[in-house]
């Protein structure tokens, strides 16, 4: 039996403090009140002071309540009864089904060994060419979408949960509008994607502090799961809630900010869940793709900033599009050597092109006259934006990269390229030369 406390020393917020013994950090425990029972969450020790983040608030509790201490942290189920299944950020049912109980496993364990992982070499198709072409997604990568409000960054993670080849999504929310949280459940289900995915899903009507617990309950779910040999990708969105809620407890609990009001620890708390991506040596994969709003399309704001150090590149979303330049995938270089000879060259060539029209739109709105190659680079630009940038192109690689060639060869000839011969031979379209 665990012991119960009856004296609540202090209610700040949603924190409550009790003097208590033998209680580690993270530990759960229940406050009972004349409403019924909360759960909280150890959130900081100082000498027999024990602090609580109380889930549903504080709003009821008194000083002579009863605290209980469960003497474990969080935990979640790793059954493969999961998949198809929704819950809330504390892991309770969203979907009405009965709770599953069965392999409950601690949630916020430590990173995996790097003696234990591979260097990563594994494609993950998506069927969005300016991903798969031009940014590839390899397995066990972590890569953030930064974004901000009001781009199509939730849609585009469904497009993702839904196409890519994968084994398991895991699909993780934060502060989503309940439409938003509609709109994934319905999507994933209409396109037969709901069935190999696990939604853990806070609301901006939810207690925040479930909100912190949703990455650690989806990379909980994902590490078991990739111990049994599956590719898991994780969907995260969005991360800057995340840190919101982490900076509110901070400013709770009477910390000393740093930059904008933020917690100090704040890259060791976003590095602690990126760095569980992970390709295991002899088992599964875990990639981890997370959407970051930046206010004020601010990449100098604390959330951004610190996320890209953590990171290996980025996709930044613009007026509904994935943009060629500040988009980087470190790691695209381990894989599209792999895929087609002729991927490095389209990359190169067509960016390449891209950037000179860009100079070239900037000419025409000066006033400048347009000659001959300006005119053939606005052509390829406008179909390059229509036909390979638009998010609703949906097509596999080795078609993206056809396209690719044939509207170099609408655009451009041979010679004006700076492609190989030999590459240009094998690849140029007959109906061209």
């Amino acid at each position: 039996m665990r012991k119960v406390y009856h004296k609540i020393i202090q209610i700040a917020g949603n924190v409550i403090t009790v003097e208590a013994e033998n209680v580690g950090n993270n530990d759960l425990a229940e406050v009972t009140t004349t409403r019924g029972t909360s759960l909280a969450q150890v959130i900081r020790l100082q000498d027999n002071k024990v602090y609580l983040q109380v889930f549903a608030g504080s709003r009821g509790i008194s000083t002579g309540d009863e605290v209980r201490f469960l003497g474990h942290p969080m935990q979640v189920s790793a059954s493969d009864d999961l998949l198809g299944r929704i819950f809330t950020g504390s892991g309770q049912p969203r979907d009405s089904r009965p709770p599953i109980e069965e392999d409950m496993i601690n949630i916020g364990g430590p990173s995996v060994n790097p003696a234990k992982r591979v260097i990563p070499r594994k494609m993950i198709r998506t069927g969005i060419p300016m991903i798969d072409v031009f940014n590839t997604l390899v397995e066990s990568q972590k890569l953030p979408i930064f974004s901000v409000a009001g781009e199509p960054y939730n849609e585009l993670l469904a497009r993702i949960a839904m196409q890519a080849e994968v084994d398991v999504i895991i699909l993780g929310g934060m502060g989503l509008k309940y439409d938003d949280y509609l709109k994934f459940r319905n999507t994933l289900d209409e396109h037969g994607a709901l069935s190999r995915s696990v939604l853990f899903i806070h609301t901006a009507s939810d207690p925040i502090v479930e909100s912190l617990l949703v990455p650690d309950m989806c990379l909980a779910v994902a590490e078991q799961y990739a111990l049994r040999d599956k590719r898991v990708l994780v969907l995260l969105t969005d991360m800057t809630n995340f840190s919101d809620a982490l900076k509110e407890i901070a400013i709770t609990m009477e910390q000393i900010p740093s930059n904008r009001g933020y917690p100090g620890d704040l890259y060791s708390q976003l590095a602690a869940r990126y760095e569980k991506a992970v390709d295991f040596d002899g088992a599964g994969s875990i990639t981890i793709l997370a959407v970051t709003t930046m206010p004020g399309d601010d990449v100098t704001h604390p959330v951004p900033d610190n996320t890209g150090y953590i990171t290996e590149g980025q996709f930044y979303l613009r007026n509904g599009r994935i943009e060629p330049f500040g988009s980087l995938s470190r790691l695209k270089q381990q894989v599209n050597g792999r895929t087609r000879g002729d991927h490095r060259v389209i990359m190169d060539t067509m960016i390449r092109f891209y950037a000179d029209f860009k100079e070239t739109l900037e000419k025409q709105s000066m006033g400048f006259q347009m000659s001959s190659w300006d005119n053939k680079l606005l052509k390829f630009g406008k179909r390059f934006e229509t036909e390979m940038m638009d998010l609703s192109v949906n097509i596999p690689l080795e078609e993206a990269l056809d396209l690719g060639w044939k509207i170099l060869a609408d655009c451009f000839d041979p010679t004006e390229t700076g492609i190989k011969t030999d590459l240009i031979r094998e690849y140029w379209p007959k109906d061209a030369q």
